[in-house]
């Protein structure tokens, strides 16, 4: 197979200040690529913003010799996402690749989480997420080309203590993907998801309580250890969609939600009731023979 190469190729990534999004930003630009570095420079909360962090990045792609342009609008407003997609098209004149990397993180015990708490992270990642996708999916799908890379999180389809705002956030932004990648797939737009682990300064702000027990023993944490999967994603020679990756402590897999065979009540019998499925509970919660829907649709019609 041959190196992978985006030359010819736009890239927007979000949040492209620090962390992941740097990382990923630079590996795009490394390989070819002519970058749209978006970043608001705040915290991890997204307060304190400033174009520093981004115009850095900026200056580091070009004195590689690459192309890049920064882009300072909040992703969490419909006029940032479409002001994030226009930057693209009035530097470059196109959108190939979009990497939803931004996010925030404001964690604490369920019961303390106040309502602005909750509202700043689905504002910044579901509604960011929806709202340069958008844009950038009207473009992709006119030239008939689109590669869109989601970053969601294990803590929102396994859970993690004291991040239910987070999880809750990460969660709806799978549910978002899985419908782009049906949408996108008739347009030759490829969809993905990430589950990344990697030393940052979110990582930093997590209950170290809940890694008791852990080995201690040095994993790879570094963010490019998550760029090599999103680049790939982002690539020609991916031509998978619809698809989720755990990229944790050097592994790299798949992951997947799929639907036991379960209980099935036919239609001519009676409707069930709270002591049917009590007696059926082993049946309904047995995995074995699971199934992997590719819709909603396809999960309904593995119903006899």
């Amino acid at each position: 197979m041959s190196e992978i190469s985006f030359a010819g190729r736009v890239a927007i990534v979000t949040g492209a200040g620090g962390g992941l999004g740097k990382a990923h930003a630079l590996e795009l630009a490394r390989r070819g690529a002519k970058v749209v570095i978006n970043d608001l420079g705040g915290d991890i909360t997204g307060a304190n913003g400033g174009t520093a962090m981004a115009d850095d990045v900026v200056a580091e792609i070009r004195a590689a010799g690459g192309e890049a342009v920064a882009n300072y609008d909040s992703v969490a407003t419909p006029e940032g996402g479409r002001g994030i997609v226009e930057t693209a098209l009035d530097a470059f004149g196109r959108v190939d690749i979009l990497v939803n990397n931004a996010g925030n993180i404001r964690n604490a015990p369920f019961t303390d989480l106040s309502p602005e708490s909750v509202e700043s992270l689905l504002a910044v990642h579901v509604k960011g997420a929806f709202n340069v996708t958008q844009p950038a999916f009207e473009v992709m799908r006119d030239n008939g080309y689109g590669r869109i890379v989601f970053t969601s999180s294990a803590a929102g389809l396994f859970g993690s203590i004291q991040q239910a705002n987070y999880a809750a956030a990460k969660g709806a932004v799978f549910g978002l993907a899985n419908v782009v990648a049906l949408e996108g797939k008739p347009h030759g737009i490829l969809v993905n998801t990430i589950l990344p682990a990697a030393n940052s300064r979110m990582q930093a702000d997590m209950n170290p309580e809940q890694f008791v027990g852990m080995p201690t023993t040095p994993a790879h944490g570094e963010p490019e250890m998550i760029t090599a999967m999103v680049a790939y994603l982002a690539s020609e020679q991916n031509t998978a969609t619809r698809e989720l990756y755990s990229i944790a402590r050097g592994r790299y897999a798949r992951v997947f939600m799929g639907v036991a065979p379960g209980w099935h009540v036919a239609h001519d019998e009676p409707v069930a009731t709270a002591d049917d499925v009590a007696a059926h509970i082993d049946r309904i919660r047995d995995l074995e023979g699971y199934a992997v829907p590719e819709s909603m649709v396809a999960e309904f019609a593995l119903v006899p």
